[in-house]
């Protein structure tokens, strides 16, 4: 199966939206206002990157620098559409990001996670990708919802 990862394109964001709603990364309407400054501002430094199989995008991913932080980033968001999970495509979405942060001479990526047992296999991701656990934060979406931090140098 021939795919691509490349930069998100305006007329994605349908498919976009339905790889949303698939994964249940958050709820796809949100996905408009989270884009907007990335296609109206030219010197936006967010990422956004998706896998592409047959002209279909079928993941999505957001990153942005730390505000404050010299060459650190953020991956705020990762999903896959469920039908083509556990194919690898995840794994070569973090390679894509993270060799692109390193050729533009960024330092870190860092991720987030929920704490929640539903977020198991997420948390086994990061790790088998070489995340390091660096930190949990007691309730911090909700009561009994901490937020796990992981990191990785690049």
């Amino acid at each position: 199966m021939k795919h691509l990862i490349r930069s998100i394109k305006k007329k994605d964001i349908d498919a976009l939206k339905s790889v949303l709603n698939s994964s249940e990364l958050f709820p796809s309407e949100m996905l408009d206002d989270m884009i907007n400054d990335y296609f109206t501002n030219p010197e936006s430094t967010d990422i956004w990157f998706t896998t592409v199989i047959d002209n279909k995008p079928i993941s999505i991913a957001y990153c942005a620098p730390e505000r404050m932080t010299d060459g650190t980033y953020n991956l705020y968001a990762i999903a896959v559409t469920k039908e083509m999970q556990g194919k690898g495509i995840g794994g070569q979405m973090m390679e894509y990001i993270e060799n692109l942060l390193r050729e533009k001479g960024h330092r870190i990526l860092l991720v987030e996670t929920s704490g929640k047992e539903e977020y198991e296999l997420t948390r086994q991701f990061y790790l088998k990708n070489n995340y390091i656990l660096q930190a949990r934060i007691p309730e911090f979406y909700e009561a009994g919802d901490d937020k796990i931090v992981f990191w990785k140098k690049l």
